[in-house]
């Protein structure tokens, strides 16, 4: 199915007319999040035999792009959920069954959130500041502080990580687990007031002594960096996702900056339109050439994670490279937007005034920009000496 078939104009129309309210009143996105539900929106990688639109990551993204250009507090916060679905796609295309049973519950209507970001953890996935502890049973408690919840009010399987600082003689292991929305110990805070991306109401969750069963614990790692698929497929997908997201906000500043110019008059110039001066045009199509750049740069990225190419080592620089460009140039794009639509668009309730706060959300997520520069820059001259 096609993103067009996936996300009809007239539903992309009314997520669009529900965004400013959502973002006004920092509520949760309730309304967009029941009628991408009853559209099978959430089911984009579960299998067409079990009643999904079995799409790979590059078709995915394309319709979280597609998304994104009405709502990207919604596309961003619905991303979470579409990472755990597509981790179990990329591990199942690659052998890996492990995370079929998430594919099968949200075939169900099951929605995953993404509960690892941890404050002060510069090692994402290959550390962890939440304590794992083992119970007789093989199920672990954790205990610890996740950030950046997303999808905090409606998510109904949270997958969580810690470390179990004892296993593996001392050297500590990390260990990959899911817990329901019935399991006791966890809070959500209230405390998702932010400049932008403010439906996705990603707020903190504290863990205190929270169980995964056995059956819930599906991977334990050694701490730091490893060739584990299930690094790279989280890689794969929560990169390229964002990426998605980006690209389609940055669209849309595009398209509103253009109706703006087309529709401001010059008074010194006789009335004439802006999009008769020279320089608007020229910041126009500084804004069209950025993102020309983007669009192949995602299909390649996420065709080549469907095609299970193997780019071996430079396969993070490229992911984490997309996720950079396209978050910097959808900020660059918005701000050339904003130049040339006036003042009307420093207003509050203006689009493009919500999508410029909006798109700063992007140089917080991981890979940072100084993350992935010290990535590529490793993949390319090898790790600095000493």
């Amino acid at each position: 199915m096609s993103p067009e078939e996936l996300l009809p104009d007239e539903l992309l129309e009314r997520i669009r007319s529900r965004a400013a309210g959502y973002d006004r009143n920092n509520a949760f996105f309730h309304e967009d999040l029941e009628e991408l539900a009853a559209a099978g929106y959430l089911k984009l990688f579960v299998p067409a035999s079990d009643g999904g639109a079995g799409l790979g990551l590059e078709a995915a993204a394309q319709c979280q792009r597609r998304l994104a250009t009405a709502a990207p507090a919604t596309a961003l916060a619905v991303n979470m959920h579409l990472v755990w679905t597509g981790v179990a796609h990329v591990l199942a295309a690659r052998g890996d069954n492990s995370l079929d049973f998430v594919l099968m519950e949200a075939a169900q209507g099951e929605v995953f959130a993404f509960g690892n970001s941890e404050a002060g953890n510069d090692s994402v996935l290959f550390d962890s500041r939440t304590t794992a502890t083992p119970e007789q049973d093989g199920g672990y408690s954790f205990t610890g502080t996740k950030i950046f919840t997303s999808l905090s009010p409606a998510w109904t399987r949270l997958g969580i990580f810690g470390k179990d600082a004892a296993a593996r003689d001392g050297a500590g292991e990390l260990v990959h687990g899911f817990i329901t929305r019935e399991t006791s110990g966890y809070r959500i805070l209230d405390d998702w007031d932010t400049l932008g991306m403010r439906a996705s109401q990603s707020a903190t969750t504290v863990l205190e002594a929270v169980k995964a069963p056995a059956d819930r614990i599906f991977r334990k790692l050694p701490v730091g960096p490893n060739a584990d698929p299930l690094i790279f497929a989280i890689f794969a997908c929560f990169e390229s996702l964002l990426a998605a997201v980006y690209t389609g906000l940055g669209e849309r500043a595009l398209a509103v900056g253009v109706e703006n110019v087309k529709r401001r008059t010059s008074f010194k110039n006789g009335g004439r339109s802006y999009a008769q001066d020279p320089d608007i045009r020229w910041k126009v199509a500084d804004a069209a050439m950025a993102m020309d750049v983007l669009y192949p740069q995602l299909r390649t990225v996420t065709a080549d994670v469907d095609a299970l190419a193997d780019h071996g080592s430079q396969w993070f620089p490229k992911l984490v490279g997309l996720k950079v460009n396209a978050t910097e140039t959808a900020r660059r794009v918005v701000d050339l937007a904003i130049r040339v639509s006036g003042g009307s668009s420093y207003f509050r309730g203006s689009e493009l005034e919500r999508l410029y706060r909006d798109v700063l959300a992007g140089m917080f997520h991981p890979s940072d920009d100084e993350s992935a520069h010290t990535t590529v820059a490793n993949a390319w001259l090898g790790p600095l000496e000493g």
